[in-house]
């Protein structure tokens, strides 16, 4: 079903426009992923957005089916936004290849709420080794399909810190999102610190 991945990149750049680069990895038994790089030039800041490409080509599948269904199935690509010049953020290109990547290589469903850890650095001296995937249909609308496969959602993933991952692990994922927002978080800073967590 690799047909599906011109339909998903079509969609990412009505929404986000032109990628001003893209580079893929390959993992040892899966298909490849892409990683696209969009940069949206605003009035205040320039913000940069990593959008995975070939996670949606298959279906997720329940790790505890038997057998795998080829069609149905959840299907997602992720999206990072960054403040762009306060980090090398382009080293996260791997990192976030290894996360589109692991519903064929661990078997995980991927979805809002979910904690995705890469047990590194997002990028060279980030205060964040794992995201929170949030909500999809914000930045880019979910892509229908024809039945009956599922729809392909592009999901935004939030950096953690540390310390939130653990609180969020205890407290969930919306008191999490709760508390960013009260304090006025800006979750684009590559280099911000943890939101306060008493």
């Amino acid at each position: 079903m690799a047909d599906v991945l011109p339909l998903v990149e079509a969609r990412l750049r009505s929404a986000l426009g032109e990628p001003d680069a893209r580079a893929g990895v390959t993992f040892l038994g899966t298909d490849r992923i892409e990683v696209l790089r969009f940069q949206d030039i605003g009035q205040e800041a320039v913000v940069v957005r990593y959008a995975t490409l070939g996670m949606s080509a298959q279906p997720m599948s329940d790790p505890t089916a038997a057998l795998a269904d080829p069609v149905k199935g959840p299907r997602a690509e992720l999206i990072l936004s960054v403040r762009a010049g306060l980090a090398d953020t382009d080293k996260v290109l791997r990192p976030l290849a290894v996360l589109a990547a692991s519903p064929q290589v661990e078997g995980v469903i991927v979805a809002p709420g979910a904690s995705l850890d890469v047990g590194e650095p997002l990028w060279p001296g980030a205060p964040f080794t794992s995201v929170l995937v949030a909500e999809s249909g914000g930045l880019v609308e979910d892509l229908e399909l024809h039945e009956p496969l599922d729809p392909v959602r592009f999901l935004p993933l939030l950096p953690m810190t540390p310390n939130e991952a653990a609180w969020k692990r205890v407290h969930g994922a919306q008191a999490l999102q709760e508390r960013w927002l009260t304090n006025g978080t800006d979750l684009r800073d590559a280099s911000r610190t943890s939101v306060p967590l008493d």
